[in-house]
């Protein structure tokens, strides 16, 4: 996780106020011992500007995609202090998305439609134990909020003889205020290996 992100965006961070980050971003920040603690999908996670590092706190043994932790950083250095739009979008929908989020950027969505396999109920309970809320969009969605000022919705449909079953993940429109695309990209990433893969 620390190799990924490059030190200068812990550097930033130690370097903004703390208050602002806290107020931006919706987090606490310990001044002892100079961390921020940020709910994230449910959980506390502490980054640590000056010490390069970021983790789960207490007994929490949660762990993600290496890209979810840049994410992470960014929410922190970027985020604005606006109100959700509860207006769903797609990554096509964001500027310059139809071109970005294709080729090396298309959402890797097939780890959670091909792990789930037609099987909604088990969809169902894999989002249910992620502390999903159910959605009535797909044939299943639920919602997740992933960090204080980023929901996420994850939609599935069932496949047939024609079509093979289909996940998206949608977007509240205010996250293109907080996160440029690529940032967007490292969180569905995250997002697509966290319900595809048994829980640890």
């Amino acid at each position: 996780m620390a190799d990924l992100i490059d030190t200068i965006h812990f550097q930033k961070l130690s370097e903004q106020d703390p208050n602002e980050v806290c107020r931006r971003a919706s987090c606490t920040y310990d001044e002892m011992n100079e961390f921020f603690v940020l709910s994230v999908w449910g959980k506390e996670y502490g980054i640590f500007p000056k010490q390069l590092k970021m983790n789960c706190l207490g007994n929490n043994t949660q762990s993600f995609h290496d890209y979810f932790y840049l994410f992470i950083i960014h929410y922190l250095l970027n985020s604005k202090e606006i109100g959700l739009s509860n207006e769903w979008i797609s990554e096509k929908d964001i500027p310059g998305g139809t071109t970005f989020f294709r080729g090396p950027h298309e959402i890797p969505t097939k780890l959670i439609s091909f792990r789930f396999n037609n099987n909604i109920n088990e969809f169902k309970e894999r989002c249910e134990q992620l502390h999903g809320i159910p959605l009535n969009m797909g044939d299943a969605a639920y919602s997740f909020k992933i960090t204080p000022r980023i929901p996420v919705a994850v939609l599935y449909w069932r496949g047939d003889d024609e079509f093979p079953p289909e996940s998206k993940i949608l977007y509240d429109r205010t996250i293109t205020e907080h996160l440029a695309s690529d940032i967007i990209y490292a969180l569905a990433v995250g997002i697509c290996e966290r319900l595809g893969k048994p829980l640890g």
